[in-house]
């Protein structure tokens, strides 16, 4: 689709930085995922208004230089548990095709219990995120590892946490090389003493969590791709707490195979394109995982 509004003057390299440039700080919100056993801490993660999103391409390619279509799907009749609860309800499923004049089309999918608030605006706008990222357009958020907060006597943090440079618009830090698909590189973590035990303890949990999730862990909270190149003690011993958070999922989810039965249980990785226990693709899937089998048990329960 072509359209003369688009900007002549930038190439396809230069749009595709400024697609990949940070948001303003003030655009930027914290969401808890999950807090310890007693409540006073909690893991956030930071993410972006979609408006944030429209606004960029607005800007870059003009309201008439992007198109959006969603490809919306439910699923009926689902058993899930809430609040202690068993309900029955749904999901909604939506797919977002996103296409940029002389950049291309991408898509994302999002999802979202149909009973919850607002399902249906969640999931457009999760679907909407995951196609513009195809493009590097917030990309630099899947970047920054979840940070421990305390949190209030309603869950809220109390203190957010710091952007570090690298996730700040060039005009509020220095500048330096990006990559037009990924956004700005991190910057290198200063080093120092390790713990040779903790490298060890690491190691051995690859073999658990299986390659996909090890490395995932290892990337998104020490930028390191062998447990041997963790930069220092301090960052072993955050990588540890978050592949132990990972093996209890991983553990959880034996649990709750053993008490659903193969059949089902395979249904279920199979639903979500798993192959193996060892295979599965990243954290957010096996998020999912424990989700949808814990919603098994809860209708072969009732």
């Amino acid at each position: 689709m072509a359209n003369s509004e688009t900007k002549p003057s930038l190439d396809t390299d230069a749009l595709f930085t400024q697609l990949a440039e940070p948001f303003d700080s003030s655009e930027i919100k914290w969401r808890v995922t999950h807090t310890s056993h007693d409540g006073s801490r909690g893991a956030v993660i930071a993410f972006a208004d979609p408006r944030a999103y429209t606004d960029r391409l607005n800007q870059l390619f003009t309201p008439s230089g992007w198109t959006r279509n969603y490809d919306v799907t439910t699923v009926s009749a689902v058993s899930r548990q809430k609040r202690d609860t068993i309900i029955q309800t749904g999901k909604v499923l939506v797919t977002c095709t996103l296409t940029i004049a002389r950049m291309g089309t991408h898509s994302g999918s999002g999802e979202q219990w149909a009973d919850e608030q607002n399902a249906m605006t969640a999931a457009e706008a999760q679907a909407f995120k995951r196609a513009s990222s195809c493009f590097g357009l917030g990309r630099y958020l899947y970047n920054l590892p979840e940070t421990w907060v305390s949190l209030d006597d309603h869950g809220k943090p109390i203190k957010l946490p710091t952007l570090p440079a690298w996730a700040l618009p060039k005009g509020n830090r220095t500048a330096g090389k990006t990559n037009p698909a990924c956004g700005p590189r991190p910057p290198v973590v200063q080093r120092g003493p390790i713990d040779q035990e903790a490298t060890n303890k690491i190691q051995g949990f690859r073999r658990s969590l299986g390659d996909p999730i090890y490395a995932e862990i290892l990337w998104r909270v020490a930028r390191a791709q062998q447990a041997n190149a963790i930069a220092n003690a301090q960052l072993q011993a955050t990588v540890v707490e978050a592949m132990e958070r990972a093996s209890r999922g991983i553990l959880k989810t034996q649990s709750l195979a053993e008490s659903i039965g193969d059949t089902e249980f395979v249904s279920v990785l199979d639903r979500l394109h798993i192959r193996s226990m060892s295979s599965i693709p990243n954290l957010e899937t096996l998020m999912q995982l424990v989700s949808e089998l814990e919603d098994v048990a809860a209708r072969s329960a009732a």
